[in-house]
């Protein structure tokens, strides 16, 4: 096989450059060399925008491994690192950095033996799909077709290959039951393993969320739980006792929302202990997501017909043959490779999902076979439906699948529940938004391909059928021309905005611009929207005709296709009146939305609402516009959630280690809604059994200038260094985080620690937190998205480094609702939750130990109450803090076999 891959091998690190000729001699290389080399010869490399960046060379290309594990093995994982990928094809890892670039082409040499392997599992379709990736001038596909053997039969396509849904009955109201403890109790010993060491706390846990699963006593008053359950406890199991006992007994369906989509995969894993039997568990566990996150199969299909070219044509290729063996279809945090996106620089990624709300449902001629469709329908016969806050809070507030609305929901992740509402209830009418508007509207403008092709063509057969409802089209489609179109940012810099909308945002860009104080560091700027000038107050009447031109068309064609559902008219067959249905809902969520951009213009010039906060924004990177609008939010967003979300339930569970977020239960219940019900909520604490005082150690140290850039890289670098790795590095800007990497990156990598870096790397979140979890001598810098969510169990992660106090956001948002929850107190209640979440990465098992640092002299007494009782706290100087890091943390023993086992389960 050597000799029928005459390619070198390029590895790059912060700690150098390699490359493996095809004779096997490796040899260290300058990167210039590099750059000469792999601008001439095609290099076998892992991960292409990586090795580009550390060359600084982004237009590299050549045979990407992870391109090439893709193809051979869609919809498996694997850790995007030499080390990852050896595990995951079974091959002896390198054993540094030197022999990585021929352990690359070893590498690809054993994916392509897999194809000459009778018994690979994925071979189905590979032959058609190589032969279409050689036509786009894949280099792997040549080299594929030159291994892999012709079939002896036609394969059949992806779009034959998916299976189809059923349309069921809808499932009945669900039973009135009442669980008995002990059964509980027995469920809960299921779960946990008979003879397993007993938790006291997470047996009362489960005692007191049983409350939850009981029938309510009257309408509108469900019965909830507020239950904090420190880390160890086990409150997944504690919870899924009695939501599986009653799911089972009632036959109904119990929704577990979390935030993130890391909690979502293990709780799918911890539904193995409920139904060991795969085929049992794709039937009574669903993961159901939001819409955009799931591949469309109609977007594909125009994406591999030429809506796509170059590079996103062969994602598009490497996506449909991940789709033919995906288990659901999710695109995002599902089993397609994290990193696989990325590779093309998310060329194309998006175009592939439905962001736009422009499904045709049963027009679609792959309707029957939509993975989206699919989970829905799995969901209604299900016993436990894993969501996510905003999926919960989308089909509360938008009426659909009202039917089969939960009785029962499991808030976990219940700390984050106000920032889910914070962004469900929120309205924005900025140039992004309304051009989305005209899109779904009017269609494509010009010669852009795809399928958004407006009302009219979604909707021609109810047009020619209903003379009412065609009028209605008209009407919409000609008043969406008031609506910005492409080039809107220019005409509002050019001074030359077209129309009323653009008009508005011109004078929003003017007000704002006029009233910023600040230093212009290339950031987003806001202002309030109180005494504002003339030019906002005359553009905003113009431009609510507009809006209200759109609105009116919108509301009586949906009347019409009521209409139409009621008549019955002979070519309204079941899927026919599917997709009048998907429009009817599509035209309410429309809608609404209009008629919020109504209710926030009608505020320009008139009184305040006590109930919102409305303000003027200019978003930027980095300098360049990017949107400009008007902003309202809730006050209160828990408000619309009592009333949308809790009170329709009859059970709600509302559960997090960090629920109170270092601060009392009165801060519990006013960021979950609680206070808007008639009956108070129960609740419940479990402490976290570990033992703190031992296991773990807070450092504040004192003599890190703040500001001082080389200061807090030098810091970072020394405690790394101290630590030998397994080390988050928390940031509040990153700006900061990138300077910081910049100087210490390649220090590192010379003493064999590596370091990666949200924003940095070119490499989406969740990979990087794989990456790290998989690598002891690993460290990670991120920013909020690191803070919370983030399960890295074991040495991999012994120490959490924080640049400064968290302290919030100075907006126009955030000083309203410091003004009307206490001021510094509020505050204080903020930034107590942001450290309690962060130092909860830190201790996740019984035999885990850390150490977190916080790199500021100027940390307030009064916030220290966020770390757990009984942790050791200390203020001490930087060589004091190294000294203590180096002396508890710097012995790593996880063996690789570990690591495997750990990255494995995960999984």
């Amino acid at each position: 096989m050597a000799a029928s891959l005459p390619y070198p091998a390029l590895h790059a690190s912060h700690a150098g450059i390699w490359i493996a000729s095809p004779d096997g001699e490796t040899r260290g290389v300058s990167r210039g060399e590099a750059i000469a080399l792999a601008a001439e010869t095609p290099m076998i490399v892992l991960n292409a925008p990586l090795v580009g960046q550390r060359l600084g060379y982004p237009e590299l290309s050549g045979l990407d491994l992870l391109e090439l594990f893709a193809f051979i093995h869609p919809a498996r994982f694997a850790v995007p690192t030499p080390k990852g990928l050896a595990r995951a094809i079974g091959l002896a890892p390198p054993e540094d950095d030197a022999s990585a670039a021929e352990f690359l082409r070893r590498a690809a040499q054993a994916l392509l033996a897999r194809s000459d392997d009778p018994h690979w599992a994925e071979r189905e379709g590979a032959y058609g799909m190589a032969q279409s990736l050689q036509r786009l001038r894949w280099p792997w596909g040549g080299i594929l077709l030159d291994t892999l053997k012709r079939p002896e039969r036609n394969e059949r396509w992806l779009f034959a290959r998916l299976p189809e849904w059923e349309e069921k009955a809808p499932r009945a109201a669900p039973r009135s039951v009442s669980l008995a403890l002990p059964d509980v109790i027995d469920r809960l010993d299921l779960l946990t393993g008979h003879g397993a060491e007993v938790r006291p706390g997470q047996r009362g846990y489960a005692e007191v969320v049983t409350e939850a699963f009981e029938p309510r006593a009257r309408r509108d008053e469900p019965n909830m739980i507020l239950a904090e359950a420190g880390t160890g406890i086990g409150k997944t199991l504690g919870y899924l006792a009695p939501a599986s006992l009653w799911a089972e007994r009632a036959d109904g369906a119990v929704w577990i929302s979390t935030y993130t989509k890391a909690l979502q995969r293990q709780l799918n894993r911890e539904s193995e202990r409920l139904f060991p039997d795969p085929r049992l568990r794709r039937r009574k566990v669903v993961v159901r997501k939001g819409r955009e996150n799931y591949l469309c199969l109609l977007n594909l299909e125009d994406a591999l017909q030429g809506g796509f070219a170059g590079r996103a044509a062969i994602l598009a290729q490497l996506v449909a043959r991940w789709a033919a063996y995906s288990a659901d279809g999710d695109m995002v945090g599902g089993d397609l490779p994290g990193w696989l996106p990325s590779l093309f620089r998310r060329n194309g990624s998006t175009a592939l999902t439905d962001r736009r709300g422009e499904c045709v449902y049963a027009g679609c001629p792959h309707y029957r076979k939509c993975f989206i469709e699919r989970a829905a329908r799995a969901s209604a016969d299900a016993d436990i439906v894993i969501a996510n806050h905003a999926l919960v809070m989308v089909n509360a507030a938008r009426g659909r699948e009202a039917a089969n609305r939960p009785s029962r929901i499991v808030f976990d992740e219940g700390h984050h529940l106000f920032d889910a509402a914070d962004a469900m209830f929120s309205t924005a009418l900025s140039g992004q938004e309304a051009i989305e508007l005209r899109r779904w509207i009017t269609g494509p403008e010009g010669s852009s391909r795809g399928r958004r092709r407006g009302l009219a063509a979604r909707l021609s057969d109810v047009a020619s059928y209903d003379d009412e409802g065609s009028r209605a089209i008209s009407a919409a489609v000609s008043a969406a021309q008031a609506l910005p179109s492409d080039g809107w940012l220019q005409r509002l810099n050019e001074g030359a905005p077209f129309g009323a909308i653009e008009a508005l945002l011109a004078a929003v860009r003017g007000t704002v611009f006029g009233r910023d104080a600040g230093e212009d560091a290339g950031y987003g700027l806001e202002t309030e929207m109180a005494e504002l000038d003339g030019a906002i107050v005359e553009a905003a009447q113009p431009a609510a005709a507009a809006l209200d031109a759109i609105l009116r068309p919108l509301v009586a064609l949906g009347r019409r296709l009521e209409a139409v559902m009621e008549d019955g008219p002979d070519w309204l067959d079941g899927q026919a009146r599917a997709r009048v249905e998907g429009a009817i809902a599509s035209l309410g969520w429309r809608a609404d939305m209009l008629g919020g951009w109504l209710s926030l213009l009608s505020r320009i010039g008139g009184p305040a609402d006590p109930d919102f906060v409305d303000w003027l924004a200019v978003d930027r990177i980095e300098g360049r516009e990017i949107d400009i609008g008007l902003h309202r939010h809730w006050l209160d967003p828990t408000r619309p959630v009592a009333e949308i979300v809790l009170k329709p339930a009859h059970g709600v569970l509302v559960t997090s280690a960090t629920l109170k977020g270092g601060g009392d239960w009165d801060t519990a219940e006013a960021r979950t809604g609680a206070p808007h019900l008639a009956h108070p909520p129960h609740r419940f604490e479990a402490p976290s059994p570990f033992d703190y005082a031992t296991q773990a150690e807070v450092l504040i140290v004192t003599d890190v200038k703040k500001g001082d850039i080389a200061q807090l890289a030098g810091a970072f670098g020394k405690l790394i260094v101290a630590a030998e790795g397994g080390t988050l590095g928390l940031f509040t800007a990153i700006r900061r985080l990138r300077a910081v990497h910049a100087r210490i990156a390649d220090r590192l990598a010379r003493d064999r620690l590596p370091l990666y870096a949200q924003h940095v790397d070119p490499i989406d979140t969740g990979t990087l937190v794989d990456i790290f979890r998989d690598d002891p001598r690993a460290s990670l810098l991120g920013t909020d998205a690191l803070r919370d969510g983030v399960d890295v169990p074991g040495e991999s992660l012994r120490m959490v480094v924080m640049e400064g106090v968290p302290w919030p956001k100075p907006t126009v948002l955030h000083a309203a609702r410091r003004l009307a929850g206490g001021g510094s107190a509020y505050d204080d209640r903020l930034i107590r939750a942001r450290l309690a979440q962060a130092f909860g990465r830190l201790i996740r098992r019984a035999d885990d130990r850390g150490i977190f640092v916080m790199l500021s002299s100027a940390m307030p007494s009064r916030l220290l109450t966020a770390f757990p009782a009984g942790t050791p706290i200390s203020r001490v100087t930087l060589d004091e803090a190294a000294a203590r890091v180096r002396q508890r943390l710097s012995s790593v023993t996880i063996s690789g076999q570990e690591a495997a086992e750990r990255i494995t389960e995960r999984k």
